[in-house]
């Protein structure tokens, strides 16, 4: 069963409340509160908004003795709450009840309008004494605005060979505007396996837009610490702009072969989630499952299952502690399940995006993450009749690496619930940006898996410069159902070493005038959009960075776009800048090597970054790192 909180709704955007309640240094001041009514009961609930449904979910209030609880709004009188018929708040003055709690923060704002209604006596709490320190908001006015719990979730661990570096960089200071000298700051929570927290800091951030790493090697000294496998829990603090918490995230190793990236985890817990492939011959697929709450998961209630097959679910016999984190196997719960079939996983809301690890037969290992599957999308028949204003309308576009050394592999994954076909067209073009393959996939069903390799497709056509990129796209003379939530997995597989990296994303339209919902879209500014921030985090020690830059575009746009390579410092200061021009629907693949001289290079230094600008067109990336030709890894990149 999922749990009973609110987090994200594409039609509101993202809920802060359980934030609120499961912060980790909220929950010893829960723990004190329970206790408080426990002793001092019957308690009174006046419940204006619904929280007590979602503290009830985190906490389990079953114990406390409730009188009653009490709501403001008509339309839920009687509705069951903490399993009392709700009342009218009117008759909250006749309740006996030895203390009443108000479940809402805030309660200064809403006291003036109730406080007649106090039962005689009754000693008064509310989420008030929940609260993180004041230091820690964003903004003060209102405790549960989204920038205050500008929070996330990091797979981190330390050991057996295996370290991870996150990269990010201060980009908040970049939405403040000028003449702003508030300082950014991040609060870090590390939890280990169990869920027990084992290190506590906080790192300070200042005013520029400057790079930002944590290395697990350095965090393990830091303090004093055996070898760990958790969480890393991440508050942002002085944020704007938006609430997310964004990074890179490296696996490296002892070992040079050991090389993988992933990214962020996105802070909102979904009930599904998909992409998540099933292992080839000789591969262990792991699900990296981090508990995001301070309750723990059940028994029995995460599920596996092929997609197209949901009823055929297998679930987890194993409880999970809060801020816990447990690597399930796939083919324990699914010993058939095979590559390229898709497993789906039935989250309840429990964790946050969570990442997984495939461990190949040659002992080379990668990690990437699946997807939140929508359960609120239906099929919008208006998106078919979009070619006449739109061209192809929505793009999902994903790099083809150099044919000479590497394999480029897709899989398209359904990633809605409603999605019982996607009628697909592959399209593939040189980095010059003229189309070379044209390859129609029919209407594929939900259950229906087939990984398409690119190579084998071009079926010795070559592409200009050596590599190129493909776009999936709808096909309407195959099928008419699309959602734009088209969504794929990308492998990679190095021919040379047998290393592989992958990654997966969503279709966007791309570099049209012409408006269609929230498409096209950029990082920053509204619809249009038609511009590029991305952040490229550049490698460390004797790792080169790759990149490569896609201009995909839904109808005919620049010729060429216009776009700036800054490279900065780790202070957010400028080295180098360099100008590029990538032909409309081509791409370009670059090193940080060949691009920046070594002079350059050297002046920006370690944990330097580059930040890709173009105001013409919007650009898609992938960033990733190449160990001396050993090992490597490819992830899409990140804006702000």
């Amino acid at each position: 069963m999922a749990l009973k909180i609110q987090t994200f709704s594409n039609v509101h955007g993202g809920s802060s409340l359980f934030k609120a309640l499961a912060h980790p240094l909220a929950v010893g001041k829960v723990e004190a509160l329970i206790a408080k009514l426990k002793a001092k009961g019957p308690v009174a609930v006046y419940d204006p908004n619904g929280s007590s449904v979602e503290f009830d979910a985190l906490y389990d209030l079953s114990s406390i003795a409730i009188d009653n609880v009490y709501v403001q709004k008509v339309v839920e009188i009687g509705q069951t709450r903490l399993g009392k018929p709700a009342r009218p708040v009117t008759e909250m003055k006749d309740s006996t009840a030895k203390i009443l709690l108000v479940a809402t923060f805030g309660m200064q704002h809403t006291l003036p309008h109730f406080r007649h209604l106090i039962p005689a006596g009754a000693e008064l709490v509310s989420f008030d004494d929940l609260r993180i320190p004041e230091d820690m908001l964003s903004n003060k006015r209102n405790y549960t605005d989204n920038l205050n719990f500008a929070t996330n979730f990091v797979w981190f661990r330390e050991g057996a060979g295996l370290h991870t570096r996150l990269f990010t960089a201060n980009f908040w200071a970049g939405y403040k505007p000028p003449g702003n000298v508030t300082d950014s700051a991040l609060w870090l929570c590390l939890f280990d396996a169990d869920g027990k927290k084992i290190a506590e800091w906080k790192e300070e951030l200042g005013n520029k837009v400057s790079a930002f790493t944590i290395d697990s090697a350095e965090v393990k000294k830091r303090f004093n610490l055996p070898d760990f496998n958790g969480s890393l829990f991440f508050h942002g603090i002085g944020v704007a702009g938006h609430e997310t918490v964004k990074y890179a995230l490296d696996t490296y190793g002892d070992d040079e072969t050991v090389l993988t990236c992933t990214h962020d985890a996105n802070s909102f817990p979904a009930d599904y989630y998909a992409g998540l492939p099933a292992p080839k011959k000789g591969e262990k697929v792991t699900l990296i499952v981090q508990n995001s709450h301070p309750c723990t998961i059940p028994a029995g209630s995460i599920g596996l299952n092929l997609m197209g097959a949901n009823d055929t679910a297998q679930f987890y016999q194993k409880a999970i502690a809060p801020f816990g984190t447990h690597a399930i196997d796939v083919a324990e719960l699914l010993p058939k399940a095979q590559w390229p079939q898709q497993v789906e996983v039935q989250a309840g809301r429990h964790f946050v995006r969570p990442r997984y690890e495939i461990v190949a037969e040659n002992g080379r290992r990668r990690v990437a993450h699946a997807n939140v599957e929508r359960t609120d999308l239906k099929p919008d028949p208006e998106i078919a009749n979009l070619a006449n204003m739109m061209g192809k309308g929505f793009i999902l576009p994903a790099p083809i690496l150099p044919t000479d050394r590497w394999d480029s592999i897709a899989l398209p994954t359904p990633m809605a619930t409603g999605q019982a076909e996607l009628p697909l067209m592959l399209l593939v073009y040189g980095s010059d940006g003229k189309e070379v393959l044209r390859q129609p996939l029919g209407n594929i069903k939900r259950h229906e898996s087939n990984d398409l390799r690119i190579n084998d497709l071009l079926n010795g056509k070559e592409l200009p410069g050596g590599y190129g990129h493909m776009e999936l796209v709808y096909d309407f003379h195959a099928g008419q159902s699309a959602d734009g939530w088209l969504h794929g997995l990308f492998r990679y597989e190095d021919r040379a070493t047998g290393h592989a990296a992958e990654t997966s994303f969503g279709a966007h339209i791309f570099n049209t005038v012409l408006v269609y919902k929230n498409q096209p879209q950029s990082y920053t500014g509204r619809v249009p959009g038609l511009s590029t921030r991305l952040f490229l985090r550049l490698g460390s020690g004797k790792t080169d960075t790759i990149c490569h830059l896609v201009y995909p575009a839904s109808t005919p746009w620049h010729a060429v776009s216009d776009t700036q390579l800054i490279l900065l410092d780790r202070n957010g200061v400028e080295t180098a800048t360099k100008t590029i021009n990538i032909p409309c629907s081509g791409s370009i693949h670059w090193r940080y090597s060949e691009m920046f001289t070594a002079e350059e290079r050297a002046k920006a230094g370690e944990n330097a970054y580059v930040m890709i600008r173009d105001v013409t067109c919007r650009l898609f990336g992938y960033h990733g790192r190449d160990n001396g030709g050993k090992a490597f890894c490819l992830d899409h990149m990140f804006g702000f």
